[in-house]
């Protein structure tokens, strides 16, 4: 028996495919790139509108918050781009294309992440990206060769939280095929509060973001992390060099949940 593809190799391949199908219309897609484009900005301005005028912000800067900005938009946009079709798995399953995907020779979480994929995303991770250097070559602190080499280990592991975040919340249509809105919270509503340093925020919500659902790791404690600075909530600082931990264990629980969905799931047909 013919050994079925590796899923590595697969995605990319799914996902030239869509882009090809995209780029047959380069007028709608460059449109579809700037609306993504000007939402970041928009979010940009509030942030840069808000820390302005109050100058110091539950001790953060405007720079400060722009850098905490950056690292929460680039890693749920990314995330976003290469995992964000997994949120309409509930219309696979109610239409009954899931069931096509489980019989092929390739993984149905490939299949589904790579459907409609569209390279109109990157609207909003380049403005990210652009933001992103602009507020690391601001830093006040030193860099060292250490922080230099972390600063990648950092974004990688904000990218897998926000993947694994994606996916634990599309499993919710496992169990409610109406459950997009609920996954949507999680995902769209995590990178809102992402974007904003949790000082803001009370005490409560600080720790809930941080060992509920662990999305101070995306860009809270990173941030902590390159400006060199105390956590002001109370939490210990040996948190921030946690991400890859935390972004390793994420994944494990997103396979998880998952493969739990998976033998859950009841054909359409049954």
């Amino acid at each position: 028996m013919a050994r079925p593809p590796a899923p590595v190799p697969v995605y990319p391949l799914l996902v030239w495919t869509w882009c090809r199908a995209v780029a047959q219309y380069p007028l709608s897609l460059a449109f579809l790139a700037l609306a993504q484009a000007f939402a970041a900005l928009a979010e940009l301005t509030a942030i840069v509108v808000v820390f302005g005028h109050a100058g110091v912000l539950a001790g953060f800067t405007v720079h400060e918050a722009l850098l905490v900005y950056a690292l929460a938009t680039a890693a749920f946009s990314t995330a976003d781009l290469l995992m964000g079709s997994v949120e309409r798995l509930g219309e696979h399953i109610r239409t009954g294309s899931l069931d096509t995907m489980l019989v092929r020779p390739v993984p149905p979480l490939v299949q589904i992440a790579a459907d409609r994929f569209s390279p109109q995303r990157l609207g909003r991770i380049l403005p990210a990206a652009a933001v992103l250097v602009h507020a690391l070559a601001g830093l006040d602190a030193p860099w060292t060769a250490g922080r230099a080499l972390f600063l990648p280990v950092l974004l990688a592991s904000a990218v897998a939280v926000c993947c694994a975040v994606w996916v634990i919340g599309a499993c919710l249509q496992f169990f409610a095929t109406d459950a997009r809105e609920a996954a949507n919270s999680i995902t769209y509503g995590g990178q809102a509060l992402t974007e904003y340093p949790l000082a803001v925020y009370g005490r409560g919500v600080v720790r809930a973001a941080t060992f509920a659902v662990p999305l101070a790791f995306v860009s809270w404690q990173p941030a902590l992390f390159l400006l060199d600075r105390p956590d002001p909530t109370g939490l210990p600082d040996w948190l921030r060099f946690t991400p890859p931990a935390v972004a390793a264990g994420m994944c494990a629980l997103a396979a998880l949940v998952w493969r739990t969905g998976l033998r859950h799931y009841r054909s359409t047909g049954s």
